[in-house]
């Protein structure tokens, strides 16, 4: 519908925004990881404008605004205070990209961060499609796929804790986690992160067009398995930890949580 339009333009509208100013932002610090603060900030930012602007049931509507900003809010700060603050060396990602594009690297990362932008905008159509149900709150949707965000975040933040904690001891230069989580997936916080986006995809379902939604949680599977999640960490850890991260891809379950296998050293 128009009214349909009009939220999607105006979240469009603070995107673009929002991925300007962190444009300039990284000229000014050289650190482009800051685009991924963005992306997971602007979701959660859409999800409050969407249950604030919308005309679906109302507690539906609080439903959607308190599991979409809590997500997207978490995951932007553990960004933001893990990677960007922390002093860390910039994402291998980047660092890749700006040895590939050289002198072409402002100019592409300007439009890369505005591709992001576009991205919270797609993503954020299961947001829209659930703040817009009319159906009486809670149904089958609404629990399911809280339950499965439920799963996902508290997976996701455990995964994230172990992994700090283990990084910050001095022995773990040149090692691979394989403490809590990490025992049984080599990215069971990818893992759960997709648990979250099922959830939202389920979350949308029921009401006008509500199946639409279904389309999030396999194109961030697409993104997690084949483009910007798994790939280019996996090369950057062979690259950092070599024979070590081997043996860990041999024994441990790229994704699905699952025990390991045994193997020898």
């Amino acid at each position: 519908s128009s009214d349909w339009l009009l939220l999607l333009a105006w979240v469009g509208l603070g995107a673009v925004i929002m991925m300007g100013l962190l444009f300039l932002v990284q000229r000014r610090t050289g650190n482009a990881g800051i685009v991924d603060v963005g992306w997971a900030f602007g979701l959660g930012a859409s999800a409050i404008a969407y249950a604030a602007l919308a005309d679906g049931d109302p507690l539906r509507r609080v439903n959607l605004a308190i599991i979409g900003s809590a997500w997207g809010f978490r995951l932007a700060w553990h960004i933001l205070s893990d990677r960007v603050l922390a002093g860390a060396p910039e994402d291998g990602r980047y660092q890749d990209l700006r040895a590939r594009w050289s002198d072409s690297f402002q100019r592409n990362l300007a439009l890369f961060f505005q591709a992001q932008g576009l991205l919270v905008v797609i993503l954020s159509i299961p947001f829209l499609l659930a703040a817009s149900k009319d159906a009486p709150w809670p149904g089958v949707g609404d629990v399911l796929g809280t339950a499965l965000w439920l799963v996902g975040i508290v997976g996701e933040s455990i995964a994230d804790a172990q992994l700090k904690r283990f990084k910050s001891r001095p022995d773990s230069k040149g090692r691979t986690c394989r403490e809590g989580l990490w025992r049984y997936s080599r990215h069971p916080n990818y893992f759960f992160e997709w648990l979250i986006w099922l959830g939202f995809g389920v979350f949308a379902l029921g009401g006008p067009w509500g199946w639409i939604g279904l389309f999030a949680p396999p194109l961030m599977l697409l993104l997690i398995l084949k483009v910007t999640g798994i790939p280019p960490t996996e090369a950057r850890a062979i690259a950092s930890r070599g024979d070590d991260y081997r043996r860990y891809q041999r024994e441990t379950s790229a994704f699905v949580p699952w025990f390991p296998k045994r193997t020898q050293s």
